[in-house]
């Protein structure tokens, strides 16, 4: 936690206005996450900062981020305000990440999502979606045909060609 507090100090001395956090939190027991993410929330607030949020765990980007933009081998599947994400995704990658999050409930009974398949090569990525390798709702025109980012609502966007269908 000290070298991710002494980090954003000598960050914060060149008086930036946008600051990468990539995985700063990752390698942190929860306790010292919430410290420094506390700290980047207080500074952030104080100084009128932007930060680019980089992280694999969504408990971690919903308690940081206002907005959210999921990527999966390099491309946006999904992109929202916090909330409407973690309420309402409709990307199933999105849905198996957010099914990953670990509760402190004890009644919880929702279990992760385990994602089968292949991962692919972002050097050699499938045609169609990339996520078809491993998506459990896939269809053909998946494999031939690759989405494009389109409104679900206000400031909610989705890559995928089912999702009005499994949203239902």
């Amino acid at each position: 936690g000290q070298r991710q507090r002494i980090s954003i100090a000598r960050e914060l001395v060149s008086g930036p206005k946008f600051i990468v956090a990539d995985e700063s939190v990752a390698a942190l027991d929860v306790s010292i996450q919430a410290d420094v993410l506390n700290l980047l929330k207080a500074i952030q607030k104080e100084m009128g900062l932007t930060f680019l949020f980089i992280s694999h765990d969504l408990s971690v980007v919903a308690h940081v981020c206002d907005h959210v933009a999921v990527m999966y081998l390099g491309r946006h599947v999904e992109t929202a305000r916090t909330r409407t994400l973690c309420s309402g995704p409709r990307h199933p990658y999105t849905k198996a990440l957010l099914s990953a999050i670990a509760s402190l409930d004890p009644d919880y009974s929702g279990k992760a999502q385990k994602l089968e398949g292949e991962i692919p090569s972002p050097l050699n990525p499938p045609t169609g979606c990339k996520f078809q390798t491993r998506c459990p709702c896939v269809i053909e025109r998946c494999r031939v045909e690759e989405p494009v980012l389109e409104s679900a609502g206000a400031e909610h966007n989705v890559a995928c060609h089912r999702w009005k269908e499994l949203s239902l």
